[in-house]
């Protein structure tokens, strides 16, 4: 990658210490041992954004800079952008090409391949693995990629070239969607990188087989960090009546069916979603005992009690009610409201799987809203368990955000 000769001093030109490579700087104020100790991003007020730094292109790799000129490492820069800086080396002098992208694959895929006896995981996870906003998922010899910063959509051909290199994929596909995009200031879009995708992909997950549409599904096309907490969720489910609700392709209910579970309902607001559930339910035999029914969660929930329908486990796995910290009270007061009609609908003695993946809402928030909902709802409760995402999804310490999912399991009394 080259860049401007005008967007570097003189002296971290060409033949200065950086190999040209831009540089950017923090600000006196900024805590560079935060950075220092491994916290990736930089905010837009922590650097200093002089006219060279606003004209950087989104997506350049420039060398960061303490405010004593000391060098932190390799960012990504993207002016447009509230984190306007993510560290991605901390060699300043690191050559990002298909050889520095294969080694962080294949750091990944020793994990995944010790984790799981299939090839189908998440196989990038973000900042966790390296690769700062980078999304990978692995559907056998196929993968979904979401490029979510600038600086992965400048360089997805070595990056796809190192995927296929150490993995052997054969089929690429690139999920450009969702909110992070919109935040780095990138398109929507999605594309066939690679090879061909004829339709949805069977996916074998505990005991069940789900349908993956890697092209027009939600996301990548399955929720894979909800894993150990389908298998939780059917150790509770054996003769038990299920309904889960935001059910996308099947989740908790097909799980708990291969749990010994009488019967599941699943409810989506997406027809298509439920189509690809029942398709999964008749490949792994449990049609008979799977039913589902489409139309809005909550108006769902609330038509279930009028009709005085009870169920031995209720499960809720909502999107995020709150994404970022202005949506917090109301994804929290979503979270109650969600809780206190769900919890109506559990039988005495039954259980209630509560979930959240809101970044901005952490454990005890969440906990406290389901707790509150649950009591609003006349119900007194036990919590069993706390799942959070698989291993295949791993948090970067230093990184709250990168810790986003919760799964509470309540047994709940009376009613």
């Amino acid at each position: 990658m080259t860049f401007p000769t005008e967007l570097f001093d003189a002296a971290d030109g060409p033949q200065g210490r950086y190999a040209g490579r831009p540089v950017v700087r923090l600000r006196p104020r900024a805590d560079a041992r935060a950075i220092r100790w491994g916290f990736p991003w930089i905010y837009a007020d922590e650097l200093v954004t002089d006219r060279r730094t606003q004209n950087l292109l989104p997506g350049t790799l420039a060398v960061l800079e303490d405010a004593e000129r000391k060098a932190l490492g390799l960012v990504t820069v993207n002016p447009r952008s509230k984190i306007i800086a993510r560290m991605i080396d901390r060699d300043p002098l690191a050559q990002v090409d298909q050889a520095w992208f294969a080694a962080k694959f294949s750091r990944a895929l020793a994990l995944r391949q010790r984790l799981f006896d299939a090839p189908f995981y998440r196989l990038i996870h973000a900042e966790a693995d390296g690769l700062p906003g980078v999304v990978v998922d692995r559907f056998g010899d196929a993968a979904v990629i979401q490029p979510n910063a600038a600086w992965a959509e400048l360089l997805l051909g070595p990056l796809v070239q190192a995927l296929q290199q150490v993995t052997g994929v054969k089929a690429v596909v690139k999920n450009g969607t969702g909110r992070a995009r919109g935040l780095e200031g990138l398109a929507e879009e999605t594309a066939v990188l690679a090879g061909a995708v004829a339709g949805p992909i069977q996916v074998p997950m505990n005991g069940a087989t789900y349908l993956a549409d890697l092209l027009g599904g939600q996301k990548t096309g399955l929720y894979y960090d909800q894993r150990p907490n389908h298998a939780f969720a059917a150790r509770l489910a054996q003769g038990a009546r299920v309904l889960d609700v935001f059910a996308h392709v099947g989740g908790f209910g097909l799980a708990a069916l291969a749990g010994g579970a009488s019967a599941a309902l699943a409810v989506d607001a997406s027809a298509a979603a439920l189509d690809l559930a029942m398709r999964g339910a008749r490949i792994s035999g449990m049609a008979e005992r799977f039913a589902t029914r489409q139309g809005d969660a909550f108006e769902v929930l609330e038509a279930l009690a009028t009709e005085g329908a009870r169920f031995d486990m209720v499960i809720c796995d909502p999107p995020a009610f709150a994404p970022a910290k202005p949506a917090l009270e109301a994804g929290l007061r979503a979270y109650e409201r969600v809780a206190r009609l769900a919890a109506g609908l559990v039988a005495p003695g039954g259980y209630l799987v509560l979930c959240s993946c809101s970044h901005a809402a952490d454990l005890q928030a969440f906990r406290q809203a389901s707790v509150r909902g649950i009591g609003r709802g006349g119900r007194a409760a036990q919590l069993l368990h706390t799942g959070f995402a698989g291993p295949d999804h791993p948090q970067l310490p230093q990184l709250a955000e990168s810790g986003y999912l919760k799964s509470l399991f309540f047994r709940l009394d009376g009613g």
